[in-house]
């Protein structure tokens, strides 16, 4: 089918076409629905008139405007009517030996109630006229009778040919409803009203079935003709025609039988006060269960919920049982669910869309590089792409080549057909939800500052919020809407002035704070990070000064070594920005950002650029004070990572000297750097003053087993993993449990395995790059004295990703592993050349105990004599590393 709006946009030979794309899933369903549905119909105990029997003839498709609900409704009737137009992938074994009538009817808003139903009633028998050729004598006597009533004056010819009601086939109706009423005075032998008013031949008929005669029934064997007949011919009564129509229908002659399967498209515009139009369309559905319907709207369908008792005729479960939610569908309810949430397109789609929406000589007319933007801003909302598309063309019709730049942006026609049927309430919380990545209703409440959670509620049961359950926060929001939203909402009535967002961030932000610090223990890291990850980009993007609950937040995060990604997308660099420094950096919460952002990050990056993003943060003087305290201790670890042991001790004394939150595990940090610089005494000493907050049992740990006494060392190594399992710190258990691992592969190879396994096992949810790449230190300590070469090039390997990691303190160790390894095979010459490296690493005083051991190790003299001081003296020190040596090598392993 052509475009006509595109054909008729540009003088040029371009070829249009109303694309069509995927929904392979929707069409399954409903043709399953249907096929079930024919099964139903055909079984012998289906019975028309049985009003009490729960329903099954409907299909029900919800989603947000512009999704392509009116599409697929018109590609299903064209699919319904003829196997020939149905999408290849769609197959075409459907209805094969049935005749299927589809009936689209668009529901969007007309003048009233009455004048509505009347439309769809007269649109249903207009196609019925068509395809059955012949009258349908009870239906088309009430409706006749009707029309003459509430129309006095208007003939139903005229109506049909003023509104245009089904084309040339409307101009037949009237005649078979003419030749129905003579049928009826024909057949009851009351030649005086041939050609009489519909009342008159009504009363007529009555009269005929309250005496039972034979004629009469033939004519109209409905059990409750008489009744409708009787009834006043008002809306009321023609709410209950239907059931005339469907008794007709099944009584067809089977040259003439169909199904009608009657689309019923943007269903939101039934949607009243009172639902007058609703019941009046509920009641037909109810009335002719041979029909099949599809429904399609923005919203869901609600009639499988007890919550509608009393606006409706039928509600809940039992009635609409594949309505229902799933966990209230009653036992042995066949077929499954019958309330579908029409979604996105997928990428693919969407450029698929867009390649076939307009070509010229059957290639693409939009370029790729076009469709990929056009694509990425849509977030599979069909709306986007066709808005996109006749932008295209009106940028095409100035003489210009539409670029990728001219497509980066949403339109506001998103935002109009969004707000369009949403209440004040509704448009306030939409918008308040809209700065939230996720939310609940509490949430979404909070931040629009209404001081009940109703609206919340209504809008989340619209399409265009998705739910998942099992998420931190169940609700978020289309892409597409959010953004436009967010960006474009400028010509809308009731839009925000930048006040308004700024204060609904303020109450966002708030209400975040306050879920977190309400929230109970067994929440974790992952509450946390959610709430943090919120809060910073609200923060950031809204320039709100005050970091309030968010620097708490930050240092619960650093607590634990675990690293989650934390931070929103950084701002984008300017052209002039060099490498470490922080663009867009310009308040407080974007400060923050960047420093929780440089911390985590320095799992994946060299530490050298660690430090410069840590140093350009506290240059640019936006952070408080405890929190620049953070600031300065990562890049004191950093400098320390780096080799840089006297600018990390400034830093780490600094820290410490503040009093502040990190003053413990600056602590630690001055410990760790005695223990580099080779005084065991002073680092002992500092350790003994540790908490478990600064981690005293790991470093205690790291003091000992440089001296040979193993089994001390991992004494303290189990007591710092117990207590970090006790304190809930998966971070710092995964970091002790691989210390105790090194420790061990020194002494006990095989009780190593199994130490190594369990550091991998407490590291996999982890992101604790020199831990892991420790780790494999470990497990070379643990394969020392095997296959020289396998273990050599594992060695390399290993080199290579520490200089990459820039984490040039593993060095040493690395090397004397290798040293021991080499010392376990009594390979004078690699050994040799293991302790040249580890000098030529240890060159700056830092790790020079290293050289030590080696030399113990090989029981070689030391070249000169040490600067290192151990706790016991140098000799016993030796021995007992000479000792480890010469017990592994009997037996070898």
């Amino acid at each position: 089918m052509a475009d006509l709006r595109a054909l008729f946009s540009s003088n040029d030979p371009v070829d249009s076409a109303e694309a069509f794309t995927n929904r392979q899933q929707q069409w399954s369903l409903v043709a399953a629905a249907v096929e079930e549905h024919l099964r139903t119909i055909a079984a012998p105990a289906f019975d028309v008139e049985d009003l009490e029997t729960p329903r099954t003839n409907l299909i029900a498709f919800h989603g947000v405007g512009g999704i392509g609900k009116s599409t697929l409704l018109r590609k299903l009737e064209a699919s319904l009517a003829a196997a020939d137009q149905r999408p290849r992938q769609w197959g075409t074994g459907l209805g094969a030996g049935e005749r299927l009538l589809p009936v689209r009817i668009d529901l969007a808003r007309s003048a009233s109630t009455g004048s509505d139903f009347e439309r769809v009633v007269l649109t249903i028998r207009l196609a019925l006229a068509g395809a059955v050729g012949r009258p349908l004598p009870s239906f088309d006597l009430a409706l006749r009778r009707y029309w003459d009533a509430q129309h006095p004056g208007e003939p139903l010819e005229e109506y049909i040919r003023r509104t245009g009601l089904m084309g040339r086939v409307g101009q037949v109706l009237p005649g078979q409803l003419g030749a129905a009423v003579n049928q009826v005075a024909g057949s009851l032998e009351l030649p005086g009203l041939v050609g009489s008013a519909a009342g008159q031949v009504a009363t007529a008929l009555v009269t005929a079935l309250r005496e039972r005669r034979e004629r009469a029934r033939a004519l109209a064997g409905a059990a409750r003709t008489a009744a409708l007949l009787e009834a006043d011919a008002d809306l009321e009564a023609l709410s209950f025609y239907p059931h005339l129509l469907a008794w007709e229908v099944s009584w067809l002659p089977a040259k003439k039988a169909v199904v009608p399967v009657v689309l019923l498209d943007t269903f939101e515009d039934t949607a009243d006060r009172h639902r007058d139009l609703e019941r009046l369309l509920q009641r037909l559905v109810w009335l002719m269960p041979n029909c099949f319907f599809v429904i399609a709207g923005r919203n869901r369908l609600a009639w499988g919920e007890d919550a509608l008792q009393g606006q409706l005729d039928y509600t809940g479960p039992q009635a609409w049982p594949h309505l229902a939610p799933e966990e209230r569908q009653p036992a042995r309810t066949a077929g499954g669910r019958r309330q579908h949430l029409l979604g996105d397109f997928s990428p693919s789609d969407c450029d698929h869309y867009l390649a076939h929406r307009l070509t010229h000589d059957g290639a693409p007319l939009i370029p790729a590089d076009v469709r990929a933007v056009i694509t990425a801003r849509s977030h599979g909302l069909p709306l986007h792409l066709d808005l996109a598309v006749a932008r295209f063309l009106e940028i095409r019709r100035t003489g210009r080549t539409p670029a990728p730049a001219d497509f980066d942006h949403t339109f506001p026609a998103l935002i109009a057909r969004t707000l369009s049927d949403l209440t004040e309430d509704e448009r306030h919380v939409l918008r308040s939800a809209s700065l939230l990545d996720a939310f609940d209703l509490d949430l979404a409440t909070q931040a629009a500052g209404l001081p009940h959670q109703a609206a919340a509620r209504r809008l989340v049961e619209r399409p265009m919020v998705s739910e998942d359950p099992h998420a931190t926060w169940p609700y978020h929001l289309h892409g597409a809407i959010r953004t436009a939203l967010r960006s474009d909402d400028t010509h809308s009535a009731d839009r925000w002035t930048p006040d308004d967002w700024h204060q609904a961030a303020q109450r966002a932000l708030a209400a975040l704070g306050t879920q977190w610090q309400d929230a109970s223990p067994a929440a974790g890291r992952a509450w946390l990070v959610a709430c943090l990850r919120q809060g910073l980009r609200l923060a950031r993007d809204h320039h709100l000064d005050d970091l309030a609950w968010l620097t708490d937040a930050a240092f619960a995060y650093i607590d634990d070594s675990v690293w989650e990604p934390i931070a929103p997308p950084a701002p984008r660099a300017t052209p002039g920005d060099s490498e470490g420094s922080v663009a867009g950096t310009d308040t407080p919460a974007d400060a923050l950002a960047e420093l929780l952002t440089a911390i985590s990050r320095r799992q994946h990056e060299h530490r050298e650029r660690t430090a410069r993003r840590l140093t350009a943060v506290l240059d640019g003087g936006l952070l408080s004070d405890e929190l620049a305290d953070v600031a300065r201790y990562y890049r004191a670890k950093a400098d320390k990572d780096l080799g840089r042991t006297t600018a990390s001790l400034e830093g780490m004394q600094q820290v410490a000297a503040a009093g502040g939150r990190l003053a413990p595990q600056a602590q630690r940090g001055i410990a760790n750097l005695a223990r580099i610089a080779g005084d065991f005494p002073a680092a002992l000493a500092a350790a003994s003053t540790l908490t478990w907050k600064s981690r005293r049992h790991r470093v205690r740990g790291d003091i000992l087993w440089p001296q040979g006494d193993f089994a001390a060392a991992a004494q303290a190594l189990r007591d710092g993993r117990a207590e970090a399992e006790q304190h809930d710190a998966p971070g710092e258990r995964a970091i002790a449990q691989t210390r105790l691992a090194l420790v061990t592969a020194f002494t006990d190879p095989t009780r190593a395995d199994e130490e190594i396994a369990l550091a991998r096992q407490y590291l996999e949810p982890l992101d604790q790059r020199a831990t892991a790449l420790l780790l494999q230190v470990a497990a070379l300590v643990r394969d020392a004295g095997t296959d020289n070469r396998e273990l050599t090039e594992r060695a390399t390997v290993l080199r290579t990703r520490i200089d990459v990691a820039g984490l040039p303190w593993l060095i040493p160790l690395l090397e004397t592993a290798l040293a021991f390894h080499h010392a376990l095979r009594d390979a004078g010459d690699d050994l040799t050349a293991a302790i040249s490296r580890l000098a030529d690493a240890t060159t700056s005083g830092d790790f020079a105990y290293y050289a030590d051991i080696a030399h113990f190790m090989a029981d070689r003299p030391l070249p000169s004599p040490s600067a290192t001081r151990w706790l016991d003296d140098e000799d016993t020190v030796r021995t007992r590393w000479r000792t480890l040596v010469t017990t592994r090598r009997l037996p070898n392993r």
